[in-house]
């Protein structure tokens, strides 16, 4: 035997919990190598990145944006020494977790496939490859609202003042955003690959609608930074959307297994389906009675009978 053989992988995916969290290690591993490589390069283009992040920020160079504005400018100046370098290391690494989306995203689906069947993975590699634009429509949507948070954030100082706005302030709001509503987006990933996996019904998503509808708003309310409720809304209406869509899935898939499997939706304590149907019988075939065997010859000397009892014994 070979030093270099490697034990034969089960069929099944079954493994011991050592090389489940052995497995789990090395895909962790993989995912925090990749998102330090592109934080690696986000920091060699901090500036442009900060810059890109910084255009929601009202800026009064002219009169005209002080009036669009309604006055409401902020300064924005760095206090302390290492704030710069703590903002660039902030920056990049949010930068990193976007970038390397897709690289988590797929160890995510590799530490999960083992355990499925061939059918199963099918799917699964659909949810994983819609996974990544779902994040970064999230990201998308947390960028496009940051203008009117950061509008909404200032309208409120007094009048006659310049608010004084510090970068890490900012920059917490914008990367808690980006990252929180990248996110979201993908609740309702999370509840289709539940589906897929027998844990929830369509039906019983479907059940929970006013709940996730009030969830979802709550949520989107605590994840705003503003109090707005237009802010409120760009969150929750897209995953209002989505959850829908994804209960429509759920549905399609239960259906879909229903009609290969009868007793797939049955609970632990209903009775499975019984074929009560009569299938119809051949016919019978003849059969002609053979012949009785011809008794046995008595033996000469010896008495009646006794040549049967020695036959049965």
């Amino acid at each position: 035997m070979s030093k270099s053989s490697k034990p034969t992988k089960d069929p099944e995916g079954r493994m011991a919990l050592a090389d489940h969290l052995r497995e789990l290690r090395n895909r962790v591993v993989k995912s925090v190598l990749a998102i330090v490589l592109f934080t690696i390069v986000a920091v060699i283009y901090h500036r442009q990145l900060e810059s890109f992040l910084m255009q929601p920020l009202p800026k009064c160079n002219t009169p005209e944006e002080a009036a669009h504005f309604h006055g409401k400018c902020a300064q924005v100046s760095t206090i302390g020494l290492t704030t710069p370098f703590t903002l660039t290391l902030k920056v990049a690494l949010t930068a990193g977790v976007v970038a390397a989306v897709p690289v988590w995203l797929y160890q995510l689906w590799a530490f999960v496939a083992p355990g499925l069947h061939r059918h199963e993975r099918r799917y699964a590699v659909g949810i994983i490859v819609g996974g990544a634009p779902l994040f970064l429509a999230g990201v998308t949507v947390a960028y496009l609202l940051l203008p009117t948070t950061v509008q909404v954030l200032i309208s409120f100082s007094p009048n006659g003042t310049t608010p004084i706005l510090p970068p890490e302030n900012y920059f917490d709001i914008a990367t808690r955003m980006v990252l929180v509503f990248g996110l979201a987006f993908e609740f309702p990933l999370l509840l289709v690959m539940l589906n897929f996996g027998g844990v929830v019904s369509g039906k019983r998503l479907l059940g929970w609608w006013r709940g996730m509808v009030m969830g979802i708003t709550v949520f989107a309310a605590f994840a705003t930074p503003s109090a707005d409720p237009v802010s409120m809304l760009v969150l929750a209406a897209p995953i209002w959307a989505l959850y829908f869509l994804a209960v429509g899935i759920a549905l399609f898939n239960d259906r879909r297994r229903a009609r290969r499997n009868p007793d797939a939706g049955l609970d632990d304590d209903e009775a499975s389906h019984v074929d009560l149907s009569v299938d119809e019988v051949d016919a019978a075939e003849s059969v002609t009675a053979s012949a009785a065997p011809a008794a046995p010859a008595p033996v000469p000397g010896a008495r009646q009978g006794e040549g049967q009892m020695d036959d049965i014994t």
